[in-house]
């Protein structure tokens, strides 16, 4: 049986530049993700070395550091059965010469490493991304009639409990 899920998703500044940020914030609504979270942040220091702890120390750290950096980002936390693993799918994989057509890698990405979009990996990446991103006011808990339209009431218990 799936299983409610929320996943974070951030539309990086490549995405921001071109203008793709209705586009992809659109395939996840269109999906069937609620949005339950989602604002405009500049990214700063501190931010990114919480983000990229594992790699802070790098020699290649200054240059995601600028990049990511560069304009203000799109975070949003999605809400949805298996989310994590299905916002991963609608991404693509990472290089965007390499993604799946369909994909927002693959429809839109050309390059390997400025790749339009992050997603987390996984749920415990989720929770520990979603918490340097958003404070806990930030998050909404609500329901919508397209729940009910798009998963049948034996997966979730009921819509209107």
């Amino acid at each position: 049986m799936n299983k409610t899920e929320r996943t974070l998703v951030l539309i990086k500044p490549d995405a921001v530049q071109r203008n793709l940020i209705g586009e992809i914030i659109s395939r996840f609504e269109k999906k069937g993700f609620k949005l339950v979270a989602m604002k405009m942040v500049q990214l700063d220091d501190g931010i990114l070395k919480k983000w990229y702890h594992e790699y802070k120390d790098a020699p290649f750290f200054p240059q995601i550091a600028s990049f990511m950096s560069w304009t203000p980002i799109i975070a949003m936390i999605l809400e949805g059965y298996n989310a994590a693993a299905l916002v991963r799918r609608i991404v693509g994989t990472r290089k965007g010469y390499e993604a799946e057509a369909g994909s927002v890698r693959g429809d839109f990405g050309m390059s390997g490493g400025n790749n339009l979009v992050h997603a987390s990996d996984s749920l415990k990446n989720a929770k520990r991304e979603m918490k340097i991103v958003f404070t806990p006011e930030e998050i909404h808990e609500y329901k919508t009639i397209t729940e009910q339209l798009i998963y049948s009431e034996d997966e979730i218990g009921g819509v209107f409990r």
